[in-house]
């Protein structure tokens, strides 16, 4: 595409930690890390996430940004387990004296602000530098649901997921392009006790436990309704998550394909791979889940790392 509206590169494609390794190379072994251009906006940059990933990117930004000037951006985080934040101590442009960094993200402890969550890493007991010590202008900002506007043209949707944290997906509209992020997240499900026969049942709180869990399933669907590119958490298959990952906060291949199809997704990003899961391994997911026509018009990709997606 010649005049792309929104650029997408995906630096860090894996969940819960960092594997590289000869097994690895294809997709990549580095923990979340996306980098976002808007051609039309200045080419203006936002990262989604600081994985492991983000290391990379801030190397490659030293190369090729910062001779055009001082590096300004944001990072706005999923939420702050360790995978999505460890990288962000070895993000080149902090110890850079120009930079400027504004650090979004849900605010995932009532005591603890953003930025002693994440700027916490730097004290001795973690790493050899502390956070007075770098040379950038880093900010932080708590987000929560809603709608901002971010200029330039760009709208940004926040919505709430299902993980064990409190977890934000993103979606970016800008020039009538949609660009999407549900992860990390499961489908929402009933709590409360559904069996009859057990002495806890409740029949109206069994009820009102399914309701609410449609609820959130459909409107997690409606957020990313018609996206042009969905960035979807699929770290398991169903035969996997069925038995024993119930409550990990991930989602099903199957699930997230179903429900990008569903709701009119373009294409598709299956994203936060097992950090078990062999490149071999996900060949042969792929075979099985992204061949064309198998989920409607929907594109169905598995994200590897280096792959660049113009919208």
């Amino acid at each position: 595409m010649d005049n792309p509206k929104i650029k997408a590169i995906f630096w860090g494609v894996r969940g819960s930690i960092p594997c590289p390794g000869p097994a690895t190379v294809k997709y990549g072994g580095n923990t979340p890390s996306i980098e976002l251009r808007f051609p039309g906006a200045g080419n203006r940059l936002i990262i989604i996430d600081a994985g492991s990933g983000i290391r990379e990117l801030g190397n490659y930004l030293m190369t090729h940004d910062q001779r055009k000037g001082p590096i300004k951006t944001e990072i706005y985080l999923s939420h702050t387990h360790w995978d999505h934040i460890s990288g962000f101590p070895f993000f080149t442009p902090i110890y850079v004296p120009g930079s400027s960094i504004k650090v979004f993200g849900p605010k995932t402890h009532e005591h603890d602000t953003l930025e002693q969550i994440v700027g916490g890493q730097f004290s001795y007991r973690y790493f050899p530098i502390r956070g007075v010590e770098l040379a950038a202008k880093i900010e932080y900002a708590h987000l929560q649901e809603g709608c901002f506007d971010l200029g330039d043209g760009i709208t940004l949707l926040t919505k709430y997921l299902n993980h064990p944290i409190l977890c934000l997906g993103y979606r970016f509209e800008h020039q009538g392009k949609v660009f999407c992020t549900a992860f990390d997240t499961e489908p929402f499900r009933n709590l409360f006790c559904s069996d009859p026969k057990h002495p806890d049942y409740n029949e109206a709180i069994a009820q009102e436990g399914e309701m609410v869990a449609q609820e959130q399933n459909e409107a997690l669907e409606k957020f990313f309704a018609g996206a042009d590119l969905l960035i979807y958490d699929a770290q398991y298959t169903q035969e996997e998550y069925a038995p024993t990952k119930l409550g990990w906060g991930h989602t099903p291949i199957e699930y997230a394909c179903e429900a990008a199809a569903r709701a009119g997704v373009k294409a598709l990003a299956l994203f936060h791979h097992d950090p078990m899961r062999t490149d071999q391994q996900l060949d042969t997911l792929a075979e099985k889940y992204c061949h064309a026509g198998k989920y409607g018009d929907v594109d169905v990709f598995f994200a590897s790392e280096g792959r660049e997606i113009a919208l």
